[in-house]
């Protein structure tokens, strides 16, 4: 089993077939999923699964914690978006990566994109937080140039 951080490949799809909508208010909404290393994520993934995901702990519950999305942005011609990070507290967890997925009707639970922690990340009887990076055109979780 292996988790390989990388965009979806059917999200690339969606993308440019309209089915997913990154704008901060009225776009779709996403939600971040955290597994275990048991778990098998990478570029072929194309839904959210509750297989090998972290059992429920605290304020962390199956199907994972909503994304606050801070909207979208272009500079220097690459695209990108971003995201608020994402706590959950009160948490006993063993994770090794994540899953972000669209949660919205038209696309219901399609993955977005995979995060490789790189090693397990642990959190005992405390906050286990996914800190997202600057959203800049060269370190934006998700970005999108020609």
């Amino acid at each position: 089993m292996a988790i390989t951080q990388a965009i979806a490949n059917a999200f690339k799809k969606q993308l440019l077939e309209g089915d997913q909508n990154f704008a901060s208010s009225s776009g779709d909404k996403f939600k971040l999923a955290l597994y275990t290393s048991s778990a098998t994520l990478n570029s072929t993934t194309t839904a959210y699964s509750a297989t090998n995901e972290v059992a429920n702990s605290g304020t962390y519950a199956a199907g994972g914690g909503a994304l606050t999305n801070s909207g979208t942005s272009i500079t220097d011609g690459v695209a990108r978006c971003d995201f608020a990070d994402l706590s959950f507290t009160g948490v006993t967890i063993t994770s090794r990566g994540a899953l972000i997925y669209n949660t919205s009707s038209a696309v219901t639970n399609a993955a977005v994109c995979v995060l490789d922690f790189g090693a397990d990340k642990t959190a005992t009887s405390g906050t286990f937080t996914i800190q997202f990076p600057a959203p800049t055109s060269t370190a934006a979780i998700l970005r999108v140039s020609g």
